[in-house]
This record gives C-alpha cells, structure tokens and sequence, in this order.
C-alpha cells in the first residue's frame, strides 16, 4: 500500500474537515446525563475539601495539644474547633478526642463521596461511550458504499474502538482529574494565604508557570499525537489486511515480505511514540524540578523567619500545616501536565470519532420518499452515465427497459462494467447523468430502505457472518429466526411460491403453525444446502466461522441463495453466482438459482455463457455500453462479441449444436 493510499485510508481529511475544537461534541454527548454529573461533580469538590482538613488537624494537634499555647487557628475562626488556650490534661485530652472525631468524619465523608463522585462520572462516562460508539457505528452503516472502498477496515475499526475508548477514558478520568486540581489549588492557597500571604505567594509562584508551559506543550505536542494516531490507524489496517489475507500470505510463500512491511510500519508508530514519550518526560521532569526548588525556597524562608524572631512567623503546627498542604499542592499542579497529555490525545480522537459523525453520506432518501405498497419489478435504465471518480466513465448512456418477471443475461469482458450497471439499481451509487427507474419511478425518490427491502443480491464472494449456518440464511427475514414467531405461514408461502420448482419434501415439511425455522429449512432446500448443512457437525447451528470460512465456495454460495430466497425480493441480481465452482456445484447452484429468478425480474452476470443461455435476453457490455442484446440463438447467429465468447469458451470449432449436447 502506498503512503497515498494509506494517507487517504485513515480519515485524514475527514479529520481536517472538524469545524473548531472537536472536544464541544463530547460535551453535547454529556447533556442528557447533567444530573448525573451535577452530583458527581458536588461530591468531587466535597471530596476535595475533606482530603485538606487532616492536614490542619495535624497543626492544631501540635500547636494546642502538644504546645498548648498556639494560636487557635482556622479551624477555630470558623467554628469546627474552639478558641482560647486549652490548660490541663484533660482539656488537653478532651481536644484531642474532638480532633479525632472531626477526622473519623472527614475520611468517612470523604469515602462515601469519593464513591459518588467515581461511580457517577464512571458510569457516565461508559453510558456516553455507549451512545458515541452507536452512533458512530449507525452513521458509519447509513454512508454510502464509495466510503468504505475508499476507507481501510482497520481505520474505521480504529476510530469505533480505540479512539471512541480514549474518549471514555478522558471523560472519566481526565474530567475528575481537573476538578482536582481547580479545587485542590483554590483550597490551598485559601488556606495558606490565611496562614502568610508571603509564603503563600511564593508556594504559589508556579502555578501560572506551570499553566504557560502546559500551554505551550500542548501546541508543540499536538502534531505528534497526530502523527501517532495516523500512524497506529495504518498499523491497524496492515494487521487487519494481513490476517484477512493469510491464505494467501501462505499460498505464496509471502511470510518474510509481509513480516517486513508489518515491521517497517511498527518502526514508525515506536519511533512516533517514542518520541511523544521523550517530549513528555522532559516536561514532567521540568514540572517537578521547579516545584522542588519552591519547596526549598519555602523551607528556608519559614525556617528564618521562626529562628530570628519575625512579627507574624509561622508557629511549628502551621509549619508542618504548610508542607502538608505544599506536598499536596503540587501533586496536582504536576498532574496538570499529564492532563494536558491526555487532552490533546482525546482531541485527536475526537476530530476522527466527530469528523466521521459529520461526514455526510453521498445516497440518502429524500424529503417524502416514496414508499410503494407493492413492486411489479419493472426496471428501466434511461441514458444512464456513471464514474467513480470525475475522470472516468464506467457507464456510457445506457438504455435499457426490463419488463417483471424478465431475465436478463450480462456478458462481456472483465471491466465492462456489468457489475456496476447493477449497483444502480439499489442505489449504492447514484447516477452522474439519466436515471435508473423501478416501476416508472426513479429510484432516486424511492426511501432507500423500501427499495432495498425489493432487491436482492447473490454476489460472487458472498460475504457470511461469525455464527451458525441457520442466523447467516435467516439474515434474509430476521423475523424466521425469531423461532415461534406467528408470522411465519405468510412468508412460507412467499417463499414456496418464488421456487415455483421446489420439490414437494422440500415445499411439504413445513409445521402447520407455520414455526420460523422451518422456514429456513425449506430456503435452505430450495437453495440446495439442506443437505451439506445437515452433514455438519451441528447442523444448522453449526457456527461456519468468520467469513464462514469452515464452508467451500460452493457452499457459501448455496446459503447466500437460501438467504435471498427466504427475503423474497422482486428483483434479483446474481453477480457471477456460479464462477470459481467446480461441474456438480454448479449443477447444484443452477437448480438453486432457478428456483430463485422464477417470477422474479432478475439480472444474471455471467462468466459462465451457458448459465445464461436460457435467459429472456442477453445484454453484452463492451467500455461502459450495450454492445448488442438479443436471445442467446440470435446472438450465437449473429456472428458478433458474445458468438466470439460463446466460441472461445466452449471450444473453437465446435458447432452450436454439440455444444448444446456437451451442456445438456
């Protein structure tokens, strides 16, 4: 993969499209949960307040219990302890008891609002990466196909998993984190200020310091966490294209090359990461050299003033009050980097998770779509231009009209442009110029789920979900896995009926209730998998893997056509159902595909001409045009491309007559 590729893969200009800063998203994820957080943050800064109080217990503790003759301090001045001296042992004894007191309570309050705080911003946090997740996620499925063959897998994988987590994680942790450091701060220097403005001013001095320099390690760190998240989204996509890929990794012997590029792409995301956690050391390291110095500096002036006797000297209690709360000043002061560290991580997220939330999908239904009661499956292609990219024209003025119940055949060679010519029809892209219509109307004005819920699709790699051969056919009507159901006998009967050929032991088995798995039972006759999936281990609970790569091809096949048959479409597309399969499959797919088109409108692409010789017409594409149409005899009989295809695939020489025989 080309760095081109790879940087078009990895959402970076969806990321760049982000209107101002992208954390204000997370924050509109946070609204429906504002009580929530309300307590949550009460019980934080309660939190907060508590964690300062044994401290100046500690100094009154000193002052009036062991000295005696301190002064009576803050804690006295706002009523939690009394004034005056206290004389006698058991004065002294009886402080001391309510110092204890007053203490139990505060590491009690603070337990049970520490619990608050974390559960509520916890689970807050884990509800929003609940409803971003599914967000993101149901979004992502309503874009159009032209975004995924641009997108990498593991790209997108990367934006719904990891930076939807970092997400969370700065929500729960980074949030309370903050309010540690507004509250923690604003306490202390409350508090010290009370004690010696002058020292106050001097422990204090850092912090608009501190707050610069974080200021100015965000912006010098945010390219980097850029390049990380970039690089790790083109890491994941490599992983992700190999595992997929191993068969063929091992087919031809690629192991060494692949474990190269692998390498070469890990070497960047450590030499990316490696160099974030250098910047980062060495603005952690400058933090704590810097509160060092003040801690020194505060020990020597307090130090002084006690020894030579100054007006207004701290006394030994509020000394020790002093380096108590010092120690836990820069504690978060020192987190304020770290949070800053994880901020800018969380924004780079955030432009991805936001970016890709406001990326507008290019197919969308319109305003009063039209939703039809019934399709006929009419389907009409009037002057039809398409291109996927402004540069070059996959369908050049298409005409063709395809009456209900028609079946048409699609030759010709590789980058005809057969397949795209049927990706019109449900509207996973929309034409550059004409129109495609179903039934008379465009489909451009259908609702796209009314239009889709018509059109059924056989592709030639049919895609099979992780789980049981049973789930994977019933993805064509959820409602046959909902086993019990009451309304099944309705769907029985439509999909008895599409197979107009069914056999009786396949259209005569069904319960009389009409219960959803039989209806799964007799598609998956229809279809002609019955038989291999009752062979297997579990039968049709047999889970067939990822990709159901437990099956042949053939048998993928199969229960891709049971799939479509049980969802019961009017149109049907079978993009080269039948290449790629050996003689009897094929027989077996066959049988299974006319079950499947009989009173259908259905558009057969085939590699394979014989599978579409006895279509009502075929259409043979040449560049993105209708190079000639007609039945299979007539085209055969006029000499042109598909008479030159039908000769090269059965054999030059050969008359139409023996190759009727060699099919029969």
């Amino acid at each position: 993969m080309s760095d081109a590729e790879e940087e078009h893969g990895d959402f970076a200009e969806i990321r760049e499209s982000v209107d101002g800063n992208p954390m204000t998203g997370l924050l509109r994820y946070c609204v429906p949960y504002w009580p929530r957080l309300s307590v949550g943050l009460a019980a934080a800064i309660v939190t907060r307040l508590a964690r300062l109080l044994p401290s100046l217990l500690v100094g009154a503790a000193i002052d009036r219990v062991i000295r005696t003759g301190g002064d009576p301090g803050l804690l006295a001045d706002v009523g939690i302890l009394p004034g005056g001296s206290i004389a006698g042992e058991a004065a002294r004894l009886a402080f001391l008891e309510r110092l204890v007191v007053i203490a139990a309570l505060a590491y009690l309050v603070r337990s049970v609002t520490r619990f608050a705080s974390r559960y509520l911003f916890q689970s807050t946090a884990q509800k929003v990466q609940r409803d971003l997740r599914n967000d993101t996620y149901d979004h992502m499925q309503h874009l159009s196909l032209g975004f995924f063959a641009d997108h990498q897998t593991g790209a997108m994988m990367s934006v719904l998993n990891q930076d939807v987590n970092r997400l969370e994680q700065f929500l729960n942790t980074e949030i309370r984190q903050a309010i540690r450091v507004v509250v923690t701060v604003s306490g202390i220097a409350a508090i010290m200020f009370y004690y010696s403005p002058k020292l106050a001013l001097i422990a204090l001095a850092p912090v608009p310091i501190i707050g610069l320099a974080s200021g100015r390690f965000l912006t010098w760190i945010e390219p980097k966490y850029r390049g990380i998240r970039e690089t790790v989204s083109r890491l994941n996509s490599r992983l992700e294209n190999n595992i997929g890929g191993a068969r063929v990794i091992k087919a031809f012997n690629r192991h060494d090359f692949e474990f190269d590029r692998v390498a070469a792409q890990s070497e960047r995301y450590h030499d990316e990461k490696v160099g974030a956690i250098r910047a980062r050391r060495a603005f952690f390291s400058g933090l704590r050299l810097l509160t060092g110095v003040v801690f020194v500096a505060i020990l020597w002036v307090a130090g002084s003033d006690i020894i030579a006797g100054e007006a207004g000297a701290l006394q030994a209690g509020t000394v020790a009050v002093f380096f108590l709360l010092l120690r836990r000043l820069y504690s978060p002061m020192r987190r304020v980097g770290k949070t800053a560290n994880k901020y800018q991580l969380a924004k780079s997220s955030a432009e991805r998770v936001f970016g890709l939330l406001g990326y507008d999908p290019e197919v969308t239904s319109p305003e009063d779509a039209y939703v039809p009661e019934s399709v006929e499956g009419r389907v009409t292609f009037d002057e039809v231009r398409f291109g996927y990219t402004d540069d070059e024209e996959v369908i050049s003025g298409i005409d063709l009209d395809v009456d209900p119940g028609e079946t048409v055949g699609l030759a010709g060679t590789t980058g005809a442009g057969k397949s795209t010519l049927l990706k019109l029809i449900p509207r996973f892209y929309d034409v550059d110029e004409g129109a495609v219509e179903v039934d008379g109307v465009d489909v451009r004005e259908y609702d796209l789920a009314a239009l889709r819920e018509h059109v059924g699709i056989v592709e030639q790699n049919p895609y099979m979900f992780s789980g049981t051969a049973a789930e994977n056919i019933g993805y064509g009507d959820l409602s046959a896995l909902d086993r019990g159901g009451d309304a099944a006998a309705e769907a029985d009967a439509a999909v008895a009926g599409a197979g107009g050929g069914v056999d009786a032991d396949a259209a005569g088995d069904a319960a009389a209730d009409g219960d959803p798995s039989d209806r799964i039972v007799r598609a998956a006759k229809a279809a002609e998998a019955h038989q291999f999936i009752t062979d297997l281990p579990d039968g049709y609970d047999t889970q067939i893997g990822e990709r159901g790569v437990k099956l042949s091809g053939g048998q993928r096949q199969r229960i891709a056509i049971a799939r479509a048959l049980l969802n019961d479409p009017e149109i049907i597309v079978l993009d080269e159902a039948t290449s790629d399969v050996d003689t009897e499959t094929e027989e077996l797919i066959q049988r299974s595909l006319d079950r499947l088109i009989a009173d259908r409108t259905a558009f057969v692409i085939a590699h394979r001409l014989s599978t579409i010789r006895d279509a009502d017409r075929v259409v043979v594409m040449e560049d993105g045009r209708i190079a000639e149409q007609g039945t299979h005899d007539d085209l055969v009989a006029a000499d042109g491309d598909y008479a030159d295809l039908w000769a090269r695939q059965a054999g030059d020489g050969e008359t139409d007559e023996s190759l009727a025989a060699a099919d029969d």
